[in-house]
């Protein structure tokens, strides 16, 4: 990856992750965000297993289940009162 050196990617993706469930939306059987986040950013939230591949020309990414469930759980942890 890309980042600085004094980055925490885990805190990082954690964030990420929950940030990009902020635009999510149910498509047919699927939660989808659009993908509107630094390449890299998305290649580590995909290595986490936390999104399919986002590579492609969809403009919008696909949560796994484990994902789906893991983005509240970052929301409320990193952004709740």
């Amino acid at each position: 990856m890309v980042f600085e050196d004094n980055i925490d990617e885990e805190k990082l993706a954690e964030a990420a992750l929950a940030i990009l469930s902020l635009t999510a939306h149910k498509d047919a059987e699927v939660i989808r965000a659009w993908k509107g986040m630094d390449w890299d950013l998305l290649g580590l939230l995909y290595q986490k297993g936390w999104i399919w591949d986002p590579v492609g020309k969809q403009k919008s990414v696909v949560f796994t289940d484990e994902g789906k469930d893991l983005a509240t759980k970052f929301l409320e942890k990193h952004f709740g009162k």
